[in-house]
């Protein structure tokens, strides 16, 4: 696949520019509040990065410096095919990122879900020899990366693929390849462009037996000349887990391994944390759904309160580490944009996100504007 074309992005950049000095000084954002401590960025999905959510672009220029894609750059929707690629979304999304001057963010190349069918297997749906699935990841590597060179600032080169023990998810790529196949993966990444930033990506890294592999990990890539930015935290936290010395625990381990760390999915549910179902009757699943989905009409005051106090003790433990802490993403622009909606029960109403499904700023985003810029 040819890559994209540079020089249209940058004169589409330059216009935009033009365009924006003729504006009206809009108030002041996030990323004016932030601008001296780190990135702040959020997720978009296909109908935002093609322009068809006017609300959410809206906060996106006024709030948001950095982006990265919910899925359209997945291999799964990206490469369907062995011997097709589709980046017509891909290409939307970058795009936006440039007509905004957004920081961008790939996400992600190696990742064992939303993983086309053909991948890792032959076709009789054997698994593929080591050497076949190297040329394989190789092959889209290249192409990918490639495509969006000197554009996409940084990669999640690998995504999960870690578990909360420290072993290693018994992934297709693990059958075949072993641990190396994310050394593998970081060094096409790394030779498909060496000046970008190339950074794994995990969840619940604090817990101590994951989080002591990601550092065995990165020592390894280090010892082997294998570039390694940057460590990406799944900030998908609830009201009492994790806690925020577990998450400092974690950032100093990062740190002191030698990568910066970035928080890349944050979303912090109000609502009451799945458990496993007690029993499968009708009336006990109704009975599960309507505990774990209370709020369906809105948060009760003293919830939205609390939400918002802890949301604040996260962004003050960043801006505490903001030496170290590079960029902070938001895993969806509002509420509504969320996939904790439907999650672990489809219908389920959750309020994660900094601004409301009216597309309002809850009061965290206003105290974070008005304390740093008092500052």
């Amino acid at each position: 696949m040819k890559k994209m074309k540079i020089a249209l992005l940058l004169s589409a950049a330059v216009a935009f520019t033009a365009c924006g000095s003729n504006q009206v000084k809009e108030e002041p954002g996030l990323k004016d509040a932030l601008k001296d401590k780190f990135l702040i960025g959020v997720a978009l999905n296909t109908r935002q990065a093609a322009g068809q959510d006017s609300a959410a672009t809206k906060i996106v220029q006024q709030h948001f410096n950095a982006i990265v894609a919910e899925n359209c750059m997945k291999s799964g929707e990206i490469h369907p095919e062995e011997d097709r690629y589709d980046f017509t979304q891909a290409d939307e999304f970058v795009q936006f990122g440039v007509d905004n001057n957004q920081t961008i963010t790939g996400h992600c190349l190696i990742w064992h879900s939303q993983l086309p069918a053909w991948f890792c297997v032959d076709e009789n749906g054997e698994n593929v020899s080591p050497e076949i699935l190297k040329e394989r990841m190789k092959e889209h590597i290249y192409t990918v990366v490639g495509r969006y060179k000197g554009v996409i600032k940084g990669w999640d080169v690998v995504n999960e693929a870690i578990l909360e023990d420290g072993s290693y998810r018994k992934s297709k790529f693990y059958e075949i390849l072993g641990e190396e196949f994310i050394p593998l993966a970081f060094q096409y990444a790394q030779e498909a462009d060496p000046d970008a930033e190339l950074y794994y990506n995990d969840y619940n890294e604090w817990y101590p037996g994951k989080r002591e592999t990601v550092v065995r990990l990165i020592n390894t890539l280090k010892e082997r000349g294998i570039r390694i930015d940057g460590i990406g935290m799944q900030g998908h936290v609830g009201m009492t887990n994790p806690t925020l010395e577990e998450y400092q625990a974690t950032i100093d381990d990062y740190v002191n391994a030698g990568v910066k760390v970035l928080v890349t999915e944050l979303d912090m549910s109000p609502l009451p944390e799945p458990r496993r179902m007690g029993g499968a009757n009708l009336a006990d699943r109704e009975a599960y759904r309507q505990e774990i989905d209370p709020y369906t009409d809105g948060l009760p005051e003293e919830v939205a309160e609390a939400w918002n106090n802890r949301m604040m003790d996260f962004f003050n433990l960043f801006l505490k580490n903001s030496d170290n802490v590079i960029r902070v993403t938001m895993w969806g622009v509002s509420d509504g944009d969320s996939w904790k909606n439907n999650f672990p029960v489809r219908g389920r109403t959750d309020y994660p996100l900094l601004f409301d499904r009216d597309h309002q700023p809850k009061a965290v985003v206003t105290q974070l504007i008005s304390k740093l810029t008092e500052e």
